[in-house]
């Protein structure tokens, strides 16, 4: 009985009070399958939504960027119809302007005509003369604040009062003086000249340089000796050549913004409009919109060109400049010269009534 148990044992069976369950090797390796499957579907799970998850980021920075490229034309659209606005005030104030003045002109025509039907004597012609005179220039003053013309027309009607030498134009001498004091005590407003610098700046809008056309200084090649070995040359340029592929740039201000060419040609046309407005503004003396006009000229100008070029910079300084300009001045009226010859013309045609 003993030599077949120990020719069993010599054969590899188990050895007796050892058993072995003939599914435990299958049982270990279906679960190891099992960790195995389990371990590539949480790689491909991960895979699937770190690919998703890019797409949603791509998704949003796209709708990002449209939004802000449709948010700057909804800002272009919206800065062309104020402009367009602006200039449709403009010209109706200029309009006007151009009517008032074909009246005065209409209403200067009707009083020659009937001066020379009517013959009149040479002190009541004179006395019409002034009235006119004086009419036309408290227009000025009222339509377009002109000040020298003003005090020019009152000029005018005291030297022709004192050539006539006249006892009874005595009162109207003394109103016209008063008048006059009163005209050059207003201070002096350079319109003509501050019009005329505002044409040059709308001129040079053009010439401009943006804040994306910036350019750095090329860099200055290093002197090469005259006796430099070639191995040392060579070492120097390909060190020339490594230093070209990085570059250092400190950002002191934001990040200039990108416009498409058409973009800034409105950018352009919109800033000469700012500053054709404010050269109507200043010939109407209108300082709230003048100044306005001026700060949104300015603020373009720092946003979307090159500050630190000598154009830009002289645009800048000149708009500063505008801006001080002080238009709130009280501009006195001619009621009381006009008031005086008025009562001259009533006493000398009560006589002949």
């Amino acid at each position: 009985m003993a030599e077949p148990a120990t020719a069993a044992n010599a054969s590899g069976s188990p050895p007796a009070g050892e058993p072995v369950s003939p599914s435990d090797g299958d049982r270990r390796r279906r679960w190891l399958l099992i960790v195995v499957l389990v371990a590539l579907a949480a790689a491909l799970a991960a895979v699937w939504i770190s690919s998703r998850n890019s797409q949603r980021e791509l998704r949003l920075e796209v709708a990002k960027r449209l939004g802000s490229v449709e948010v700057a034309e909804a800002t272009s659209r919206a800065a062309i119809k104020e402009a367009q606005e602006v200039l449709r005030e403009t010209q109706a104030k200029m309009s006007l302007l151009e009517t008032r003045l074909a009246e005065s002109q209409t209403q200067q025509a009707a009083l020659e005509a009937l001066y020379r039907e009517l013959a009149p004597s040479r002190d009541e012609w004179a006395l019409t003369e002034i009235e006119q005179v004086l009419l036309l220039a408290s227009q000025q003053l009222q339509l377009a604040g002109n000040v020298s013309a003003a005090l020019a027309a009152l000029q005018l009607a005291d030297s022709k009062l004192q050539r006539l030498d006249r006892p009874q134009f005595v009162p109207l001498r003394r109103a016209l003086a008063r008048d006059m004091d009163r005209l050059k005590a207003v201070p002096f407003v350079d319109v003509s000249g501050l019009s005329l610098r505002l044409d040059q700046a709308i001129s040079a809008v053009d010439s401009l340089p943006l804040a994306l056309e910036e350019r750095l200084p090329a860099p200055q090649a290093p002197a090469q000796a005259k006796d430099e070995p070639g191995w040392r040359r060579f070492l120097r340029e390909a060190w020339q050549d490594v230093r070209q592929l990085v570059r250092i740039e400190n950002l002191d201000r934001p990040e200039a913004p990108l416009l498409s060419p058409q973009q800034q040609y409105f950018l352009r046309e919109n800033v000469k409009l700012r500053l054709l407005s404010a050269r109507f503004d200043l010939l109407f003396r209108d300082l709230a919109n003048f100044r306005a006009d001026l700060n949104a000229s300015d603020a373009w100008l720092r946003k979307y060109f090159d500050s630190r070029s000598g154009p830009v910079q002289a645009m800048l300084t000149l708009i500063r400049q505008l801006q001080a300009t002080d238009m709130a001045i009280e501009i006195p009226d001619l009621a009381r010269s006009l008031e005086a010859v008025r009562v001259l013309k009533l006493a000398r045609e009560k006589p002949l009534r």
